[in-house]
């Protein structure tokens, strides 16, 4: 399929390469599609939601309890994510994995609480190995759930005060930097607190380091420095992959769960386990770039975003769009007349 497409895009009434990334979209959605006529929609988006137990070390500008009312925000559909859904047209889940406050009478959500957050990852592993499963087959469950009703793509999101100062553990100890290299401002943290969300992170590692748990097990990683909606997303995007559903991949947190999704694929022999993931945007969080070279991945944009839920995903949505539209409806050569280049 990969050379068909290659040479259908070729063929269109344009110098050869001259719609460079769209081009390269369109081949590779076609052959995620197995068809020379893909098409992206429907989309879904979702979003997993958690909350941390790191936020009790005053790593954000937002108290923990952020995170049940953007739960609130979701159902209500007042969020950017929302509005971004309902401008490509999106179905939208928001994700109860964790998030500590009692929702169970909240419409709206899907609930699928496995516990009240993760453990402080300074002091404590943040999940045991039955949470971790749970939040794993979540991820599955959400994929399933929207390859069921022929969803074509998926925008994935994230929830949980405190989430970067976890991902940000992660990408340390996945690459094997220091703290000072990967921590960033998050929610908006600067100065004294940007240097004391640093300390917290190196405990974690320090923690990490001093467990005897195997420190280069990608799940073991994952079970101590991550979060349930960490998880969750490592799931969506490993379960996206067997369903051949591509996935548009947002910002700082969903490309530290995708690297993982990534590496434990690589871990069951799967020869190319990145081939259904776009990298929608390189976000304002200061190590955002190093994770997305380790996934050897090009972002599709780059807009100073730093908010999550999804929303550079969405925005770049349209490019997909178009990518398929190129495929499907510019003429050729050949259908329109149009000489082709010399030589």
């Amino acid at each position: 399929m990969r050379i068909a497409a290659e040479a259908k895009i070729a063929g269109k009434t344009k110098p050869l390469g001259s719609l460079g990334r769209i081009e390269s979209l369109a081949v590779q959605l076609s052959v995620l599609q197995n068809t020379l006529n893909p098409d992206p929609a429907p989309v879904r988006v979702l979003i997993f939601a958690a909350d941390h137990g790191v936020s009790a070390e005053a790593v954000s500008l937002y108290p923990a309890s952020v995170t049940a009312q953007m739960m609130h925000n979701f159902a209500a559909g007042g969020a950017a994510i929302n509005v971004l859904a309902r401008q490509i047209n999106a179905s939208l889940e928001a994700i109860d994995v964790g998030v500590n406050a009692d929702l169970f009478g909240l419409s709206g959500i899907v609930h699928a609480k496995i516990a009240q957050g993760s453990g402080n990852i300074a002091k404590a592993p943040a999940m045991q190995e039955k949470e971790l499963d749970l939040a794993l087959a979540q991820g599955f469950q959400a994929v399933l759930r929207a390859q069921q009703v022929g969803v074509k793509m998926l925008v994935l999101g994230d929830m949980g005060i405190g989430n970067t100062t976890s991902s940000a553990a992660l990408l340390c100890a996945l690459l094997n930097r220091p703290a000072s290299e990967i921590v960033g401002a998050g929610t908006g943290v600067r100065g004294a607190q940007l240097k004391h969300k640093c300390g917290v992170v190196e405990q974690a590692l320090q923690r990490f380091a001093a467990s005897g748990h195997e420190r280069h097990s990608v799940r073991e990683i994952l079970r101590q420095l991550g979060g349930l909606e960490i998880a969750a997303l490592v799931g969506a995007v490993m379960q996206a992959h067997t369903a051949r559903i591509c996935v548009l991949v947002d910002g700082f947190i969903v490309t530290v769960a995708a690297l993982i999704a990534v590496r434990l694929l690589q871990e069951t022999g799967v020869q190319d386990p990145s081939m259904h993931l776009v990298f929608s945007h390189r976000s304002a969080e200061q190590a955002h770039g190093l994770a997305l070279g380790a996934l050897h991945a090009e972002p599709l944009l780059n807009l100073g975003l730093r908010l999550g839920e999804g929303s550079g995903a969405a925005l770049a949505y349209p490019l997909l769009q178009a990518a398929a539209a190129i495929m499907r409806e510019m003429a050729s050569f050949a259908d329109a007349g149009v000489d082709e280049a010399l030589g």
